[in-house]
């Protein structure tokens, strides 16, 4: 148990059968075809030579392969990873320079020690920091961002910067330079993807070819613009018509060698490599767990940590740059029938083989391809609508999502997220400090109780019960004495307040100093504080303290409970809100409390 704990291959691997290869080799051919475009245009996009975007799709596979425990994940070179390898190493080195290369390996080597040292700690919970609004926003932003970047390799002219207004600036500079041919290439391979992906799939369906078999097709477009452009700039001498092309990659295999030890480098590039790795997680996590989801298969967070870490380590000692979960590539591995990590590893092989006898071919293979290749991928990233719907929904997501996105298109990704992640927090913060709560009273002949502001309720002028909802800890404790102060000195008649506690999961040492100044407080006042519905670890914590012994009033099983001992109820109270609020809603949800 302790080596598939560590090992999930010992587990799988017992029972694997030549059905499982079979379904295996078929989904790693098809996603070898889309991962070779993928893997030149990303190591394009991260400023590196395009053999680098192949060496991270060989080595990091196979680890996935024996560490991970998603049957549908496909790891190697991503978007988002490339733009935040491209950001972070742009302050170190030139792009393309060794020095920058470098940089890119200790990059890969430093995220995979952080996903590995989280995994082996069982931190994976600290990614629940970067919220969904936050992710959503940065995403988003970092689709808009890739592409406007490529533009220029569309328009066939140098342009750099690391926001939309630097990069806007200077492809505008440049429009007297725009080189015709490339333009067309450019546009021509956008044109046919989008098209492709767009009525592909219903007339291949019309003809007689299943959903999911053109699905995949669709799916593996890219490959047939690439060999078409490839073709024709070497039949037609592109290149001397200023066309850029990828040049000659090296034929060889990765050597496997440590990433530069330099100290400062590494410490230079610390921050970014934890968020690198702390977004690469969450976006692979959870692909991960949305396709294991329909095979009721579980994902084990934390194994998932130490599997993405080893892939990254992989690339950092195989000449590749940081790598993490694909959602497109993840989608079609699942779709074409990936039965085990194993689909990962015969992925790796299709990449040797392309490696080995297809380089000097991509030699001819136009930049503007990959370009046209990358903008319609991020496509799939940009999410604007999902801004109106989080701002309806939560004004305070919304907030953290708009400021996500726009300093990562204004300023940098490294900002932009890291902003997003601060508000995110301060915004939980600012509501958990001031928890919703309600003075509750008796739904007439039952044992429900529910706000007195909502409904018809029984009432006791010399009891008072005061619902919180929210776990009590260090940045609401003032605040609750506040309320429960101003709620004795709203009616000198009130001799009791209960608190009751379903909702609360939590009482810490502040909020405990809170809750004895409450109980003295109340008891020079000539009221007694009582709690109902303590949940039982909570009320462990409780059981052996000051204030649990010198709480005046009892503390009791049940909210009813309460009521029965305290009340002496002498009215039914009229609900201040408009008597709609009152109806069931339309989820089909219990009345309003």
């Amino acid at each position: 148990m302790n080596i598939e704990r560590w090992l999930p291959l010992a587990g799988w691997l017992r029972s694997y059968n030549r059905k499982q290869l079979s379904r295996d080799a078929l989904a790693a051919v098809i996603v070898t075809l889309m991962l070779v475009p993928q893997a030149l245009a990303y190591a394009l996009l991260a400023g590196l030579p395009p053999e680098m975007g192949l060496y991270a799709s060989m080595l990091p596979l196979v680890l996935y392969a024996i560490f991970g425990n998603s049957a549908s994940l496909a790891v190697g070179p991503v978007a988002v990873a490339a733009l935040m390898t491209a950001s972070a190493l742009s302050n170190f080195a030139t792009p393309g320079s060794p020095e920058y290369i470098g940089a890119a390996l200790v990059l890969a080597a430093l995220s995979g020690l952080i996903l590995i040292s989280m995994g082996v700690l069982r931190l994976g919970f600290l990614v629940n920091f970067l919220s969904h609004p936050v992710i959503s926003g940065f995403i988003t932003a970092s689709g808009i961002l890739i592409a406007i970047s490529q533009l220029k390799h569309i328009l066939g002219v140098e342009a750099s910067g690391h926001n939309v207004i630097d990069l806007l600036g200077a492809l505008l500079s440049q429009w007297q330079q725009i080189n015709i041919t490339t333009l067309l290439i450019g546009l021509g391979v956008w044109a046919f993807l989008l098209v492709c992906r767009k009525r592909l799939n219903s007339w291949l369906t019309t003809i007689g070819v299943s959903a999911s078999t053109a699905g995949l097709i669709v799916k593996a477009t890219p490959i047939s613009a690439v060999i078409v452009t490839t073709f024709l700039a070497w039949e037609l001498n592109l290149d001397q018509l200023g066309v850029a092309l990828v040049g000659a990659v090296p034929s060889g295999l990765p050597a496997l060698a440590l990433p530069s030890l330099d100290q400062s480098l590494w410490l230079g590039l610390l921050p970014a490599a934890l968020l690198i790795s702390l977004v690469g997680f969450v976006e692979s996590i959870s692909v991960a767990q949305t396709l294991a989801a329909k095979r009721r298969q579980r994902i084990n967070p934390n194994q998932e940590l130490i599997a993405l870490g080893m892939a990254n380590l992989g690339a950092g000692v195989s000449g590749g740059s940081p790598v993490s979960g694909g959602f497109s590539r993840s989608v079609v591995n699942f779709e074409a029938g990936a039965a085990t990590p194993l689909a990962g590893a015969f992925t790796a092989l299709g990449i040797v083989l392309s490696t080995l006898l297809l380089t000097d071919l991509l030699a001819f293979l136009p930049t503007a391809t990959l370009a046209a290749t990358i903008i319609v991928a991020v496509g799939t990233l940009i999410d604007l609508p999902a801004v109106k719907r989080t701002w309806q929904y939560s004004r305070s997501d919304g907030l953290a999502m708009v400021a996500t996105l726009l300093l990562t298109l204004l300023h940098s990704v490294e900002l932009g997220i890291i902003s997003g992640v601060v508000l995110s927090l301060g915004l939980h913060l600012y509501r958990t400090s001031q928890p919703h709560s309600a003075v509750v009273g008796r739904v007439p002949g039952t044992e429900h109780f529910r706000n007195v502001k909502r409904h018809q309720v029984e009432t006791d002028e010399q009891l008072a019960m005061l619902r919180i909802d929210e776990s009590l800890y260090f940045a609401n404790a003032r605040y609750l004495e506040d309320t429960v102060m101003a709620l004795a000195a709203r009616s000198p008649s009130i001799k009791h307040i209960v608190l009751t506690c379903q909702a609360v999961n939590v009482i810490d040492a502040s909020a405990l100093e809170s809750l004895e100044a409450i109980n003295a407080r109340l008891n020079d006042a000539g009221a007694k504080l009582h709690l109902a519905e303590v949940k039982g670890p909570v009320m462990d914590r409780l059981q052996n303290t000051d204030f649990c012994r010198e709480l005046t009033g009892q503390v009791f099983f049940t909210t009813f409970d309460a009521w029965q001992a305290l009340a002496h109820p002498t009215k039914t109270n009229t609900p201040l809100l408009p008597k709609q609020l009152k109806e069931t809603t339309s989820c089909k949800s219990d009345t309003p409390r």
